[in-house]
């Protein structure tokens, strides 16, 4: 499986010796909050110290955040690391993938022998995903995974659908988990959650990140948000000792204590992803209506990253996305400034001018 990710800048600067204008990885135009940055200059005082294994302190702050039992929460090395603790804990036979979305779900179910099944989420359906997934939950599904909002499309899952997801889960002991890795950036992301339903359903596991809502996937911090306190221990105790740093850590309880800039981030990306999607699709480009920080589009200009790349500028290849072909391609949403450097630069290459 091809392990390429976007954001990969420090390849493009050791060929190219400057830095490129990034729009290949899903962060916070803002950058990173001032707060958070600060918290993880003081924390260096500490740095000659063992991290807290448990994250005691985060760990209670997210309690008091979310409103579960601090227990229920295990903090490890971003989302991704925590993908794959519950992966090797629970030992699925049988896992259900929605496709296109998130490759590091199957690359973890692969790794554990895992047999994996697909539910296809349809192009003429703007990807959104079918109700063809509750018949896909069936007894012999040990673990299901879903990414809502969806990456690579930035589709949400509608909210009915996804309760029934839920239930179906439960009356058969199936442990679902959902990413709610973006759920930060739209601006209704509370009625969206399952969060509301964790207390009651203890096959359930949300994961959420501060990596791309707060702009800080260098320190690396994830969380699973478990129904079973049980579950949550077991999950504790599965991965290395010390998986969040004392930086990360630090940066995290930063980030919960600014109020505002969530608010800040969902103001902006109000005004500027309509303007982005506007004018993608003015250029001529099938784009997908997401509700994340991103857009998928398609086009039938062949090498569109390689084009853009020359030109400074690094885009997502989604074409090793299972389920999607080449010629479709993400961009996060930024700056004004720096879209409109996007937009020009792709003008420049899909029309030649």
């Amino acid at each position: 499986m091809n392990r390429f990710h976007g954001g990969d800048w420090a390849e493009f600067q050791r060929e190219s010796g400057f830095l490129p204008l990034d729009f290949s990885a899903n962060i916070s135009p803002l950058g990173l909050p001032a707060g958070v940055k600060e918290a993880v200059l003081a924390s260096l005082d500490s740095a000659d110290r063992y991290p807290d294994p448990r994250c005691t302190e985060l760990c209670t702050a997210l309690s008091a955040h979310y409103g579960i039992p601090a227990e229920a929460i295990v903090c490890g090395n971003g989302a991704a690391d925590l993908i794959f603790r519950l992966v090797f804990l629970l030992k699925p036979k049988k896992a259900l993938v929605p496709v296109p979305t998130f490759t590091e779900y199957e690359h973890a179910l692969s790794l554990s022998g895992c047999c994996i099944g697909h539910v296809f989420c349809r192009e003429e359906d703007d990807f959104s995903l079918p109700e063809a997934v509750l018949g896909a939950v069936t007894p012999e599904t040990d673990l299901v995974f879903l990414c809502n909002p969806n990456n690579p499309t930035g589709r949400l899952i509608p909210a009915d659908l996804l309760a029934r997801i839920l239930h179906r889960c439960e009356e058969t002991d199936i442990v679902l988990v959902t990413d709610e890795c973006f759920m930060g950036f739209p601006e209704e992301a509370e009625k969206r959650s399952l969060l509301g339903r964790l207390s009651a359903c203890p096959h359930l596991v949300i994961l959420r990140a501060f990596t791309k809502l707060y702009a800080m996937p260098g320190l690396r911090l994830g969380m699973a948000l478990c129904g079973s306190t049980d579950l949550a221990e077991q999950l504790r105790s599965f991965g290395q000792p010390w998986p969040v740093s004392v930086p990360a850590q630090a940066a995290s309880l930063a980030a919960l204590q600014d109020n505002n800039y969530v608010n800040r981030v969902r103001a902006f990306l109000k005004e500027e992803r309509p303007f982005l999607q506007k004018e993608l699709s003015e250029l001529g480009l099938r784009v997908i209506p997401g509700e994340a920080n991103f857009f998928l589009f398609f086009t039938e200009k062949k090498q569109l990253a390689a084009k853009l790349r020359e030109k400074g500028i690094l885009i997502r290849d989604c074409s090793d996305f299972p389920g999607l072909c080449p010629g479709w391609y993400r961009i996060a949403v930024r700056t004004r400034e720096e879209n409109l450097l996007l937009l020009r630069a792709l003008k420049e290459v899909l029309h030649g001018s």
